[in-house]
């Protein structure tokens, strides 16, 4: 099963949605996630992929799609970071 498929899977059951109404655009506030429901998430998450994902990269992905990439980035060995470093980064630079 593909990354963004398992993803998917494990919010919609820690949500007791239908899979099918998650989209990577999703975003936690559409989808009503209370902190509670976002620690049962994140715990899921790093079961499922035996990872430990930092709190404060947790509490800035905003978007399914956005977990997903920082778990596609993790588990291909660049670690976690911010999901908006790299544009934080760019406009640090810019003002350089």
């Amino acid at each position: 099963m593909e990354l963004e498929a398992r993803v998917t899977a494990i919010i919609a059951r820690e949500l007791h949605l239908d899979p099918k109404v998650l989209k990577p655009e999703s975003t936690f506030e559409e989808l009503s996630v209370d902190s509670l429901a976002g620690v049962a998430i994140l715990f899921a998450l790093e079961e499922e992929f035996h990872v430990d994902i930092p709190d404060a990269v947790v509490r800035e992905a905003k978007s399914l799609g956005q977990v997903v990439d920082l778990l596609s980035r993790s588990l291909e060995g660049r670690g976690f970071a911010r999901p908006n470093a790299s544009a934080e980064a760019e406009a640090a630079a810019v003002e350089e």
